[in-house]
C-alpha cells in the first residue's frame, strides 16, 4: 500500500483556528446541555424530566455555575468563529451560494447513501444548510439565554422573543436542535471517518 499523499490529501482541510474553535465548542455544547438538563429538571416545561446520571452540576446552584461558565464559553469562542469566518471570506467561500434545488437533490441522495465525499474542502448543499442553520439556532439560544439570565437588563430582547415564558420555550427548543444535530453529526462521522481526521489534524 502506498503512503504517498495526493496533492489533494496534502491541502488543508480546516486550519488551526476552526479545529480549535470547534473543539471549544464541543466542549462548551457539553457542559451547557448537560448542566441544562438539570436546570430543566429543577423547573420542567413539560411532562418528562431528565436522567439526572445525564446531567451535569449535582444540584441546581451548581448546574447554574456550569452553565454561566459554559456560556462565556460558547459565546466568547462562538463570536471568534463568526469574526474569522467573516474576516477571512471563508463564509463566502464555504456557504454561498445556497440553492433549493441543489439542496434536494443532495438530499435525496443523502437518503439513498449516495452523497460523494471525495473533497472535504467543499461542503454540498445539505452541509451548507445545516451549518448555517446551527450557527442561526446557536444565536437564538444564546439570546434567550440572555433573557433567562438578566430579563430585566433585556427588556427589549425580551419583548421581541414575547416573554420571559416564550424565551424559556425559545431556548429549549434551540438547545433540543442542536442536540439532534449533535447526533446526526457524530452518525455522520461514524459513516465517513475522514472527517473526523480531517478535524483533528487539519487534512
Amino acid at each position: 500500500m502506498s503512503l504517498t499523499l495526493t496533492p489533494e490529501q496534502r491541502q488543508t482541510v480546516h486550519p488551526l483556528w476552526l479545529r480549535l474553535t470547534h473543539w471549544l465548542n464541543a466542549l462548551a455544547m457539553l457542559i451547557m446541555v448537560t448542566s441544562g438538563w438539570r436546570i430543566y429538571n429543577a423547573s420542567p416545561l413539560f411532562n418528562f424530566s431528565f436522567l439526572n446520571e445525564l446531567t451535569l452540576g449535582g444540584w441546581l446552584g451548581g448546574a447554574l455555575q456550569w452553565h454561566f461558565a459554559g456560556m462565556w464559553l460558547f459565546g466568547v469562542n462562538g463570536l471568534c468563529y463568526l469574526l474569522i469566518n467573516l474576516a477571512s471570506g471563508r463564509f463566502k467561500r464555504k456557504y454561498w451560494p445556497l440553492s433549493p434545488r441543489q439542496f434536494l437533490a443532495d438530499a435525496g441522495a443523502a437518503l439513498r447513501g449516495r452523497l460523494q465525499h471525495a473533497d472535504l474542502r467543499h461542503y454540498n448543499m445539505v452541509q451548507r444548510v445545516a451549518y448555517l442553520s446551527v450557527m442561526i439556532l446557536g444565536v437564538m439560544s444564546a439570546l434567550s439565554g440572555l433573557v433567562l439570565w438578566k430579563s430585566v437588563q433585556f427588556p427589549l430582547l425580551r419583548t421581541l422573543l414575547g416573554g420571559y415564558e416564550a424565551a424559556r420555550y425559545i431556548h429549549f427548543f434551540a438547545m433540543s436542535a442542536l442536540v439532534a444535530f449533535v447526533a446526526i453529526h457524530l452518525v455522520m462521522v461514524a459513516l465517513v471517518p475522514r472527517t473526523l481526521l480531517a478535524m483533528l489534524r487539519g487534512r
